[in-house]
């Protein structure tokens, strides 16, 4: 076999390789052009402000102003005054005492579940959350109780016991043992809205705090784009802490973590990718402050999304498509297998629209999809040509 051969120490990669052609799971990268002429479904411009003048304009002024790089760790040279603006802006925007900005979202989720967590801790995690709430989940060396997705009684019952073996059957004790419930605002995969205000009072009940994702919530649901925490009551709570990315809605890059200002203050001395990961650069930074501020003069952005994505789901459904009804921008389609998926998504890239494509591992349920992202500046006759493109090139039973 390959990987018994002494002089070759990745001959094990070739063996990899081999079951995933088998298994119809390889994954290539498609370098698109600055003005592609497709239509784009595939990306998390939900705003449609990646390239708006005002937003492009900022970037390219904090270029020169600051520089391409921050220059380093956010607790070195990294934290420009542009930093504490969009902080102290995300946090009112979102209803937050304070904020704290990192490289990516991924590395806020990181940063808040490993760092409220620890050795002696206990993690619920929904078994639908994004890769990098699972990572965190690992990187916390905290117990991990992963429950049913979506299940709040299966958090209670998770949260319950703990307290039970912490030698307090109430929780409320001072046995009580740390524990965390992890969840997105809105999962990926599907587009459905986890049940906050549910979790929440799981949580309550046993002393536990909550992280909750708002990658795909933040700019599409709650008044005016403030999130599924915002909607469902949460926000400025106590107990509860949430995280971003700003590469979505706010069409630049980063990631953000919003909590009460004792939750920061422990992440700026605790939190790994933070004190050693380089700042997001200015140019970044600056593109999310002005797409902030963009949202906020234009609330109406944020419907227009949802309009979107349930004018997407009603005509596919209509054309006899199995899809998933979107609470927030995500539109997702069901495919037969995982070569199908790919086969789909090809034809609808050559018929000129870039769709999504999900399939094992992507996803937890083994269902292989199409995966549509609605976006507010999508035209009426755009959204026709998808659903036309997606419909015709849709594969048979």
């Amino acid at each position: 076999m390959p990987q018994d051969r002494p002089d070759d120490a990745f001959a094990w990669i070739d063996a990899q390789r081999e079951r995933r052609d088998r298994d119809g799971l390889v994954r290539r990268l498609s370098p698109r052009p600055a003005d592609s002429p497709l239509l784009d479904l595939a990306s998390n411009d939900y705003l449609g402000l990646a390239r708006h003048p005002e937003v492009t304009a900022a970037a390219a002024g904090a270029a020169h102003r600051w520089g391409a790089g921050s220059t380093g760790s956010r607790l070195v040279t990294g934290s420009t005054e542009l930093h504490a603006t969009l902080e102290r802006e995300l946090a009112d925007f979102c209803g937050f005492e304070a904020a704290l900005v990192f490289s990516s979202g991924y590395a806020a989720n990181l940063a808040a579940v490993s760092a409220l967590s620890g050795r002696d801790a206990l993690v619920v995690s929904d078994a639908g959350n994004h890769a990098s709430l699972i990572d965190g989940c690992r990187l916390s060396r905290a117990e991990v109780a992963v429950v049913p997705h979506s299940d709040t009684e299966a958090v209670r019952k998770a949260l319950g016991a703990a307290a039970e073996a912490a030698g307090d059957g109430t929780g409320a004790g001072p046995a009580r043992r740390r524990a965390l419930a992890v969840s997105d605002a809105v999962f990926s995969v599907d587009g459905d809205v986890a049940p906050l205000a549910a979790f929440a009072t799981a949580c309550r009940a046993h002393g536990a705090a909550m992280v909750v994702d708002e990658a795909h919530g933040l700019g599409v649901l709650g008044e005016g784009g403030r999130g599924a925490v915002h909607g469902a009551g949460l926000a400025g709570a106590p107990d509860v802490v949430v995280t971003a990315t700003l590469s979505k809605s706010l069409g630049s890059q980063g990631g953000v973590v919003l909590g009460p200002a004792r939750v920061i203050e422990h992440l700026v001395n605790t939190a790994r990718t933070f004190i050693f990961d380089t700042g997001l650069n200015p140019a970044a930074v600056a593109a999310a402050l002005a797409s902030l501020r963009l949202l906020r003069r234009e609330p109406e952005r944020a419907a227009r999304v949802r309009t979107v994505a349930m004018g997407l789901y009603g005509r596919l459904t209509a054309a006899g498509l199995a899809a998933v009804r979107p609470d927030a921008s995500v539109v997702s389609v069901r495919a037969p297998s995982p070569e199908r998926a790919v086969r789909w998504a090809a034809d609808c890239r050559a018929a000129g629209l870039m769709v999504g494509c999900f399939r094992p591992p992507s996803v937890p349920d083994g269902i292989s999809r199409l995966r549509l992202t609605a976006r507010g500046d999508l035209t009426e006759e755009q959204i026709e040509m998808a659903v036309d493109v997606i419909v015709r090139t849709a594969p048979t039973a």
